[in-house]
């Protein structure tokens, strides 16, 4: 259903936003300071409860320079409050005009939001350009029924931020953008106004929002998808074990015995330098763990739904095409157990020194390789079935027998000596894929229609060896998009093969308008488009098929 918010006409905000965006900061500082002076106020305001305090000791309160020893000291309880009584109002006040002037509009083309009272700021999120939505929900708002909605820019500090809605307002907002930037057209606002005889009252409305918050942090604020096959949920155990195991953890464990045997030996100094960084590390460890729970991933009419996070749960949803390139990861320490975790490279729309921008990065945090392929095959849905087997088992695990990706040839081992046989690369006609590393085996996956450029490299020991790097250039993010050691020639025949297959590739993409073709939606769901049938155009001719030669080829 439709909501009213996306009508084109300016809104505001849900009324309690202001309480929740600085309210409960005063909150925590009014209960600091309740804290610091408890006797002092229970001997000002209940002084029948108050501990015995010697009259000598209340005399003193006038030098001490605290302003409550100063009050209580001359009997001003009466102006104190007036003071305190302006403050409020005073804050209130300011918290009313900064909701009344925070308003937002959704167009057919655009999302708006105006902010500010005396210095007013403006920020607009063109819908085409849309690289994500989120829909964060902290533990507080979820209690009053109450959510944030995050609108992914194509720039740096470019989203705009719509905090706080209800629940419902933010999850049929998000579905009424994703459907703009789809490209199909909102049904007018009067189809979907029902009579008003049928509405709740804005009781009965309030008490299903917070019925609807509380039942959300036990059984979860997403609904089922479609598919469930195609989602994946991480078991607790192997979430905590893949924290345990991993090298942070270990070096962790040793970091703490190191700091036991220089404090028994008397490096005291040890003992206070590191203490605040292990807290640190452990709130680091334990946030990761809570984040990670209740992690599902699952295809929806708009794109990947991903879903994560115990106390403050967040969903995004990525629209098809805004994947710039997919790692694939398995360090060292968890190969007996066979986990794996995927990373992305995708527009965040936040600024380099926002420190969540990281958590958007992680597609699975650890997972089998049949949760990878599942979840690869919902980030790349244009690459054919037959690509599959390659892409999963070639490019994650080397094989023994017959290998199709071009690896680094046998004179240039120097280069890499642990991983040579398995350092390569292979082009198909939707990605080029990047295969790497021995004791942290990674799988870089370069959609060739999101590919900016590609370049070469070689250095005067590449020079001597006849090899040379590459590099395929995309957005900023985790993903390492570059391979060294392969041979000179293949690094040629692979900067033309690529450079050819992404012209072709983006000039027959079309997923930022993904349903373009489709008509307005009325009353119904989106129906289900599939961007593979789109993306056929991009493979109207093809690409060579770099395969290695058989020859074996003797040291120089």
């Amino acid at each position: 259903m439709r909501s009213r918010l996306s009508d084109g006409e300016w809104h505001r905000l849900h009324p309690l936003t202001p309480l929740l965006r600085g309210g409960l900061f005063l909150i925590v500082i009014v209960g600091i300071v309740v804290s610091n002076l408890r006797d002092r106020l229970l001997y000002l305001f209940i002084p029948w409860l108050a501990p015995d305090i010697p009259p000598d000791e209340i005399q003193n309160w006038e030098g001490t320079g605290d302003p409550i020893d100063y009050i209580v000291a001359h009997n001003l309880y009466l102006l104190a409050l007036l003071v305190v009584l302006g403050v409020l109002i005073l804050l209130i006040g300011i918290f009313y005009l900064s909701w009344r002037f925070h308003t937002l509009r959704i167009t057919g083309d655009d999302v708006e939001v105006r902010s500010g009272i005396l210095f007013r700021t403006q920020r607009r999120a063109p819908l085409d350009r849309v690289q994500g939505v989120n829909l964060t929900r902290p533990m507080v708002a979820r209690v009053f029924g109450m959510a944030k909605l995050e609108v992914v820019g194509a720039g740096a500090d470019g989203n705009v931020k719509l905090d706080y809605l209800s629940t419902t307002n933010a999850e049929t907002v998000r579905a009424d953008i994703l459907r703009l930037a789809s490209g199909r057209r909102l049904a007018d606002a009067a189809a979907r106004t029902g009579a008003p005889d049928g509405r709740p009252s804005r009781v009965a409305a309030l008490g299903q929002t917070v019925s609807r918050g509380l039942t959300g942090l036990i059984d979860g604020d997403e609904p089922a998808v479609e598919v469930p096959d195609s989602v994946v949920n991480i078991p607790i155990g192997r979430l905590a074990a893949s924290h345990i195991i991993s090298p942070g953890t270990f070096g962790l464990v040793f970091a703490v015995i190191a700091i036991a045997i220089g404090v028994s030996q008397g490096i005291t100094w040890l003992l206070l330098g590191f203490i605040p960084a292990l807290i640190g590390y452990g709130a680091y460890w334990f946030r990761s763990i809570t984040r990670s729970l209740r992690y599902s991933i699952a295809p929806t009419p708009d794109g990947v739904r991903i879903t994560f996070g115990l106390l403050t749960t967040v969903t995004e949803v990525v629209p098809p095409g805004r994947i710039h390139a997919v790692e694939v990861t398995q360090p060292i320490l968890w190969r007996p157990a066979g986990w794996w975790t995927i990373r992305i490279n995708r527009l965040s729309g936040r600024s380099v020194s926002d420190t969540n921008r990281d958590q958007f990065t992680t597609a699975l945090p650890v997972g089998t390789p049949a949760d990878v392929e599942r979840v690869l095959r919902l980030m790349l849905p244009a690459v054919p079935e037959a690509e599959w087997p390659l892409i999963v088992h070639e490019g994650m695990f080397r094989p023994a027998g017959a290998d199709t990706f071009i690896t680094t040839p046998r004179r240039a081992w120097i280069v890499r000596p642990l991983s040579w046989r398995r350092n390569g690369f292979r082009l198909t006609q939707d990605v080029l894929l990047l295969r790497r590393g021995l004791v942290w085996r990674k799988l870089s996956i370069l959609p060739l229609a999101r590919l900016q450029s590609v370049a070469v490299h070689q250095g005067p020991v590449d020079r001597a060896l006849r090899i040379a790097s590459a590099r395929g250039d995309v957005v900023a993010g985790p993903v390492w998009t570059q391979l060294a050691a392969i041979d000179r020639d293949e690094s040629l025949r692979l900067f033309d093969d690529v450079a050819r297959a992404t012209v072709r590739a983006a000039s027959g993409d079309r997923t930022h308008r993904w349903a373009a073709d489709a008509g307005p939606d009325d009353f119904g769901e989106t129906p289900r488009v599939s961007i593979a049938g789109v993306e056929d155009v991009a493979r109207g001719s093809s690409v060579p098929d770099r395969r290695p030669n058989t020859a074996p080829e003797h040291p120089s």
